[in-house]
């Protein structure tokens, strides 16, 4: 006998032997001489039949087999005469673990803010089991886009004495009591005011300068207070940096990333992509076949404003060069003016960090966007600025500790490179791929203001 995963005894062409599936209940049907089961062990959307005679060993417990129950089944893979093509005719029935009446998730709609309160649990749900396998298979695709192109996977801190945005929305990490310790930092753990970091790039960068290609691949925080459905304050950041590349290289690694993410989703044969076009989102498929088959449009800011300025749209933010552009805005630009995916590029040098390189037109530096249909930015990203005394400048124009960023400075001094790189929030990425249209939903545990249950 030998222990078959749901998912392989769906896919079984034969019952040669005998076979052990173990899983959890989702239905129980009993009538007075048999009974079905409905058992799912996770490993795929598809739950398999379970068909068990009365008198069979351990069919005394069937009573007991109620929803959420776990249990362990013995039998032969036969063909069924329902809809599946295949269901277990038991030979013996093992109770695991009971599940009374009181066990939440019994086989009805529920929203999405009752499973949140659920978290635990709602991994068991037909939606929240694909979403989590998904993010399992599209972790993988990251790495292997990365690693089938040489990049190296860098390993940046969690903890860091640096904020790479220089926004100061950055969760303090401190052994002090706030409410009893009044020392300074000297008494601090680390002797110095540090924090969760918000990014790995500054870090991936040394790297970069050298190993030549790196990527970055972990958590990151911010202290953000915002309760909308793109953001969350705790998040996974995929970080890609490359040396001798400019910002013309960094958008067609951007582009081909995007496209190896939607062909791997639109490859799926799990059924959890086939769940979320026929249940999330019917329009998924459609717009990962948009973005793995069209060419990126590339526009730079200051074309973009113009376009909006001359739409006639209705905008809530009138567009207006030397703002950031909206979620509304990213969405027109996509959705309804190119109808794809576009990369906007060489926005204003004020509205972004210090690290982006100035172009020769002193206004503008040479950061992109990657803007896709149904979400928005997906992707943001830059050429590095390599110039040592233009970067020291805009650190003294920002009002930033130009000692405290003097190994960031020391790349320049030392052999600089152009070299450029971009962010990518896996969460977003999942949004793109499942259509699942809160953050929070594709978090297994999601981290937001007020809330940091489990």
């Amino acid at each position: 006998m030998q222990r078959t995963l749901v998912k392989h005894a769906l896919a079984a062409e034969a019952a040669k032997e005998r076979i052990l599936v173990e899983g959890w209940v989702r239905t129980r049907r009993d009538s007075k001489a048999f009974s079905f089961l409905e058992v799912n062990d996770g490993t795929s959307l598809a739950s398999i039949q379970v068909v068990a005679d009365a008198g069979i060993p351990g069919y005394e417990d069937i009573g007991r087999m109620s929803t959420g129950a776990s249990v362990a089944v013995e039998g032969s893979l036969v063909e069924s005469p329902g809809r599946q093509k295949w269901e277990i005719q038991a030979t013996r029935l093992r109770l695991i673990g009971a599940s009374p009446e009181s066990y939440p998730l019994q086989k009805k709609g529920h929203s999405p803010e009752f499973l949140r309160s659920i978290a635990h649990l709602r991994p068991r749900t037909n939606l929240f089991g694909a979403v989590f396998r998904t993010r399992s298979r599209i972790a993988a695709a990251v790495h292997r886009f990365f690693l089938d192109r040489d990049f190296v996977w860098v390993h940046t801190p969690i903890i860091t004495a640096s904020d790479c945005e220089g926004a100061g929305e950055m969760f303090r990490v401190t052994t002090l009591d706030p409410l009893a310790d009044n020392k300074g930092y000297e008494h601090d753990f680390f002797g110095k005011p540090a924090s969760l970091t918000v990014s790995g790039q500054l870090e991936g960068e040394t790297f970069a300068c050298a190993l030549s290609n790196i990527y970055t691949f972990g958590p990151t925080f911010r202290a953000e207070n915002s309760n909308t459905s793109r953001h969350a304050a705790e998040f996974w950041m995929i970080e890609p940096e490359m040396a001798f590349c400019d910002l013309q290289g960094n958008m067609e690694v951007a582009e081909a990333f995007i496209k190896h993410i939607a062909d791997t989703m639109l490859a799926d044969d799990s059924g959890d992509f086939d769940f979320f076009c026929r249940f999330v989102d019917k329009g998924l498929r459609t717009r990962l076949e948009e973005v793995s088959c069209k060419k990126f449009v590339r526009c730079s800011y200051t074309e973009a404003i113009e376009i909006m300025r001359q739409s006639g749209e209705h905008f809530e933010y009138p567009p207006h060069w030397g703002m950031d552009m909206q979620s509304e805005h990213e969405r027109f630009l996509t959705e309804k003016y190119f109808r794809g995916p576009v990369i906007v590029y060489d926005y204003p040098r004020e509205i972004k960090p210090f690290y982006m390189r100035l172009n020769d037109d002193g206004k503008t530096v040479t950061a992109m966007d990657v803007l896709v249909p149904g979400i928005g930015e997906m992707i943001g990203g830059s050429q590095r600025e390599e110039r040592l005394d233009v970067l020291e400048g805009n650190l003294e124009r920002m009002g930033m500790d130009k000692e405290a960023y003097s190994w960031y400075n020391d790349l320049r001094r030392y052999g600089t490179v152009p070299h450029a790189g971009f962010g990518v929030g896996f969460e977003r990425l999942m949004m793109f791929v499942t259509g699942v249209q809160n953050i929070r939903d594709v978090l297994p545990y999601p981290r937001t203001p007020r809330n940091c249950e489990f």
